[in-house]
């Protein structure tokens, strides 16, 4: 199983995610991750859904979709044609033996520190999930206490775009 993503442009209702989350539950497809936000027009919000599955699921997904009053308009975000990124906050255990090697961590993965006490260091990253699974793995080790991902925000390359009258 393969994982893709798919952008929608819905309108700026309640409800609205509901219905999209809904779909899926009903069709049995499990969501990897979802994210939604107000575009630059404030009557439509846009959805970026991560999900698993073969042609047959991806097809469907994309299909069931475009059928739901409220989307607008539905893309799949393929991954040589956009850009995209994640973003997670992970605090850790903080001791002066491991501060060196999270400082060193945070370096080489080019993450922030945004928040420092003697007992933990809270640090941000962004980039694609491989790259934030992988500062996971490094870090796991010191005493990761809490965290939260965003999931995955994605735009397609060059001078496409999400719209309804795209492209231009």
């Amino acid at each position: 199983m393969e994982r893709f993503e798919i952008a929608c442009l819905v309108e700026n209702h309640s409800g609205v995610l509901t219905r999209v989350s809904s779909m899926f539950t009903r069709r049995g497809f499990n969501i990897n991750s979802l994210t939604v936000g107000e575009t630059e027009h404030p009557g439509y919000s846009r959805i970026t859904i991560s999900v698993n599955g073969d042609e047959a699921i991806r097809s469907q997904c994309i299909k069931q979709l475009r059928k739901l009053y409220n989307v607008k308009l539905v893309k799949e975000m393929v991954p040589s044609e956009r850009v995209s990124r994640e973003l997670a906050l992970i605090k850790l255990k903080n001791t002066p033996e491991t501060r060196p090697e999270i400082v060193s961590a945070v370096d080489i993965f080019r993450c922030k520190i945004i928040d420092f006490s003697p007992n933990t260091l809270c640090v941000e990253i962004t980039g694609d999930s491989e790259k934030i699974d992988a500062f996971i793995t490094v870090v796991k080790p010191y005493g990761i206490l809490e965290m939260c991902r965003t999931g995955i925000v994605a735009l397609q390359r060059g001078c496409h775009y999400l719209s309804d009258d795209e492209p231009q």
